[in-house]
């Protein structure tokens, strides 16, 4: 998958856009809905944030504060680099990332929780609790006539063929897979949970 969104990154964006290959899907709508989103995320509070699996930094530029972007992908990092120029990047593996214990207030991440298997879940959720005191996710929102966990075959406008996991949440259902979370944003097309690291917050 990793390779897939590096070969994404110059068109990752038309997703959020409704244009290139998206451009013929029906999605109500879903343009005031991103609309709402970037509004949210621009107005968390400020501080320390890792933007994990930042991509094209889409979201990240609209994050207040001091903010680390991270992603796998040179590819979507390039792009990040024009849209979040105060952002520090970093390319590293989310499932490692490369920073000391509560070196962040936040971390942040969208539409990537969303993609990872069990085991890789467990390891991301274990860094992003050791890293910072508070979490918050931002994924596909569970509706009528999708399932929640299915594997996806995705074309690239370079005629590439992929085949992605991918799943879709009630904001329920995500906040109960962090460990208890507090519901930020319930949409039709997006959700957001914010969970805190009790442990962090107490210094144990």
């Amino acid at each position: 998958m990793k390779a897939y969104y590096d070969q994404r990154a110059p068109e990752y964006d038309d997703w959020y856009h409704g244009t290139g290959m998206h451009a013929s899907i029906e999605r109500p709508g879903w343009h005031e809905e991103v609309a709402r989103l970037t509004r949210f995320v621009g107005g968390l509070s400020p501080g320390r944030t890792l933007d994990v699996a930042c991509g094209t930094g889409f979201l990240t530029r609209h994050l207040h504060g001091e903010v680390v972007a991270l992603d796998h992908s040179p590819s979507m990092l390039r792009v990040a680099a024009e849209r979040a120029p105060l952002a520090e990047l970093r390319q590293a593996d989310a499932l490692a990332l490369p920073f000391e214990d509560e070196s962040f207030d936040r971390v942040f991440t969208a539409h990537f929780y969303g993609h990872l298997e069990p085991p890789e879940r467990a390891k991301f959720l274990a860094e992003a609790r050791r890293v910072a005191a508070e979490l918050v996710v931002i994924d596909a929102a569970l509706h009528e006539g999708v399932d929640a966990e299915q594997w996806q075959p995705r074309k690239l406008l370079d005629g590439s063929r992929h085949v992605v996991y991918k799943r879709y949440f009630s904001p329920a259902v995500l906040a109960e897979e962090l460990g208890g979370g507090t519901t930020l944003f319930s949409g039709s097309w997006f959700v957001a949970v914010s969970a805190r690291n009790d442990s962090a917050l107490s210094g144990g």
